[in-house]
């Protein structure tokens, strides 16, 4: 997700949190880029599986109805 190129913007944040994270020597601007990059990849999964919960769905259902494909080739048992 991360980019080579950067571009300065503008945030809001607690000036008691800042101040704390300062006194600390974290680097705030390394620990919001990668809490954004955790967000934004969350909210692809989450757009990824609402895109695709038809197709989820019916899978799941075949899967319930006539078992997983190559079961008897497990080594291992999920009852």
């Amino acid at each position: 997700m991360a980019s080579l190129s950067k571009r300065r913007t503008n945030v809001t944040i607690d000036s008691g949190l800042l101040d704390a994270a300062r006194s600390y020597g974290l680097n705030v601007s390394a620990i919001s880029e990668a809490a954004l990059d955790q967000a934004v990849r969350r909210a692809q999964a989450d757009a990824w599986v609402a895109e695709n919960q038809d197709a989820i769905d019916k899978r799941r259902d075949w899967v319930a109805q006539n078992g997983a494909p190559l079961a008897r080739w497990q080594a291992w048992s999920a009852d």
